[in-house]
């Protein structure tokens, strides 16, 4: 009775925060430790200081680009490829949306480019529910496939203890999500009926609620632009490289003699002086770079996963050898269990990192390889579950047509196919390259 009452302070905090959204999950996150604490007396779990400390880091360099215009290039380059193929937007589209957020840690970009979509498939004639559904869905995959996504800087920090380095995951999940992606426009391209006989899309029409929408353009990018959004992906390239290359880090004092450098310090090390070359180089100025979107949105995200990982550790540590036991006949008969709750604990709190910070140890706990649950890990798109998210309400709002919308289900909406297509897939896909080459 005490364990339930326990999960259900965590599940109402959780709930309470998803309400008002934003960083309140995580202040709401403080109040059900307090409760967990006082209460129930239990000991406070640990705070994830390493992973908070990388998002720290990653944002501050992101935020550097943006101050120094970098993100504009970048979307400009982004209209351009999205406009070179209009008729195969349905495919071009994820894909982008994927790549700039795995580039960039985070699925900010998506909102520049999301006027370009339905722009292009509005005046090629595609369906634009087609595109713009699947888009906001795949550049959220980027934040599992990106090496400096706050998602990835707690799953680095629970997998490189058991030997699996980012070079690792990166080698599972990025052909894996690159599949998915591929599958999902497949089935995305078949969805719902041409606009000429969509019958929302021509009563709108015939009250003149719909107009094509104007051109966008970001313009030409200035010399520091470029070089900062070039600064940027050399700092991520720098990582793979410190990753791949354990024996190029710096060699510090280890219980057994000298060893590499942690990964996640690594990370700071190099995102930090990303930020400061920015800084020196492009021109740009630091009081702009708090004033960031990217900025103001990773410290968002530093209190959300601050307060949900406390008091998700909080519950799990004092109740682990309960928890692990419940749970590890149902693992051992049905190991895809683990990716079913990353799926509905992600569509729960609306964040894959809360979602990582909560069920990955216990996958580990239960003793599952760390290739298991790296394919699992990509199941966190589950976020997606539910239509509250910014970028789905963002893509509702922009489409004109109204072929892009939220069911009377609520549950079941113009993204929910390509996210359980993207799931399915990019799981199954990891499963078979992390038995292939890791198992």
């Amino acid at each position: 009775m005490e364990l339930a009452l326990q999960a259900a302070t965590v599940l109402l905090a959780i709930a309470l925060g998803v309400r008002t959204k934003g960083m309140t999950v995580g202040l709401w996150g403080a109040a059900g430790v307090l409760v967990l604490v006082w209460v129930f007396g239990l000991p406070p779990g640990s705070v994830p200081t390493s992973a908070i400390f990388v998002i720290f880091a990653v944002v501050t360099a992101a935020g550097a680009m943006q101050a120094a215009g970098g993100i504009d290039y970048l979307v400009g380059i982004a209209q351009r490829v999205i406009r070179a193929h209009p008729n195969q937007v349905t495919f071009i589209a994820p894909y982008v949306a994927w790549l700039f957020a795995t580039g960039a840690g985070t699925g900010f970009v998506y909102y520049s480019i999301l006027p370009v979509i339905y722009e292009v498939a509005y005046g090629n004639k595609v369906r634009p529910e087609r595109p713009m559904a699947i888009a906001p869905t795949a550049s959220q995959m980027g934040i599992t496939s990106s090496p400096v996504s706050s998602a990835m800087a707690i799953m680095v920090g629970l997998m490189a203890p058991l030997g699996f380095e980012i070079t690792q995951i990166l080698s599972i999940v990025l052909p894996s999500t690159a599949v998915a992606i591929g599958a999902a426009a497949l089935v995305q391209n078949r969805i719902g009926k041409p606009l000429d006989r969509d019958p929302v899309y021509q009563r709108r029409l015939a009250a003149g609620e719909v107009t094509a929408p104007e051109p966008v353009d970001v313009g030409e990018a200035s010399p520091a632009a470029k070089r900062a959004a070039w600064i940027f992906g050399g700092g991520i390239l720098l990582i793979l490289l410190f990753g791949i290359f354990d024996q190029l880090r710096p060699a510090v004092p280890g219980e057994d003699g000298p060893v590499p450098l942690e990964m996640t310090t690594m990370i700071q090390i190099i995102m930090l002086i990303v930020a400061l070359v920015i800084l020196l180089w492009c021109r740009a100025k630091s009081a702009d770079v708090p004033r960031s979107q990217v900025f103001r949105s990773g410290m968002s995200a530093i209190v959300a996963l601050w307060g949900v990982s406390w008091l998700a550790n909080t519950f799990i540590a004092a109740n682990q050898d309960m928890i692990v036991t419940s749970l590890g006949n149902l693992a051992d008969n049905s190991p895809i269990f683990i990716a079913v709750a990353l799926f509905v604990v992600a569509a729960l709190t609306t964040s894959q990192s809360s979602a990582t910070i909560a069920i990955i140890p216990i996958g580990i706990a239960l003793g599952m390889e760390p290739w298991q649950l790296t394919a699992m890990w990509m199941a966190v798109i589950g976020l997606y579950t539910f239509p509250i998210n910014g970028s789905q309400l963002a893509t509702i709002e922009l489409d004109a047509t109204g072929t892009t919308r939220i069911s009377r289900f609520v549950i079941y909406h113009s993204f929910t196919i390509g996210m359980l297509v993207m799931a399915t897939v990019s799981v199954l896909v990891g499963l078979a390259i992390g038995a292939t080459f890791y198992g």
